[in-house]
């Protein structure tokens, strides 16, 4: 069965304002006790039981975690930014529905994290590909062959780096001029 609702601006504005709540809990904490926040949310909210839709959402969750704590693929500041503040929200328990509900405790949650999800696809889309580089390589029994690796992995990551910025611009630049034609 699918279920199609429509968020108005209004709708979209109140997630705005939790998220800035959220961000407001965390301002003086550090990405480490973000990031614990958000893996300790994942281990101990009712996930296994919840709807399809919501656990698949919230899954992406330890996705992000595990791309901020990549090294290899050193995700840039203003990036780790935008998924902080995704993981901040996730691990608020005071967020818009609290998440002991039963059923629905977690909708928030997952309607947030598909908002942002949404916002930083360019950044997911190019860890995907990152990773799925980086897997291909095979282990080089030589070590010249695996320093020529690791060379190639950090340019290919600097040319994604750049490309999910161009992505982020031109998605920004088409949703002002949309916004104008709104008008």
């Amino acid at each position: 069965m699918k279920i199609t609702f429509e968020l108005e601006p209004g709708d979209i504005d109140r997630f705005h304002e939790a998220l800035a709540r959220a961000e407001r809990r965390v301002a003086c904490a550090d990405e480490c006790d973000i990031v614990a926040a958000a893996r300790h949310g994942l281990e101990t909210l009712p996930i296994a039981t919840a709807p399809g839709y919501i656990r698949r959402r919230i899954l992406e969750v330890q996705r992000l975690i595990d791309m901020l704590e990549d090294e290899a693929w050193a995700l840039p500041q203003v990036e780790r930014a935008e998924v902080l503040r995704l993981l901040a929200y996730f691990s608020d328990p005071e967020d818009l529905i609290p998440d002991d509900v039963a059923v629905i405790g977690l909708l928030d949650d997952a309607i947030m994290l598909e908002l942002l999800l949404r916002r930083i696809r360019h950044v997911v889309s190019a860890y995907t590909e990152f990773c799925a580089v980086r897997a291909a390589q095979a282990d080089a029994p030589d070590v010249e062959t695996r320093i020529a690796q690791a060379r190639d992995l950090a340019r290919r990551r600097e040319r994604l780096h750049a490309r999910m910025r161009r992505r982020a611009v031109r998605d920004a630049v088409a949703g002002a001029a949309a916004q104008v034609t709104d008008v």
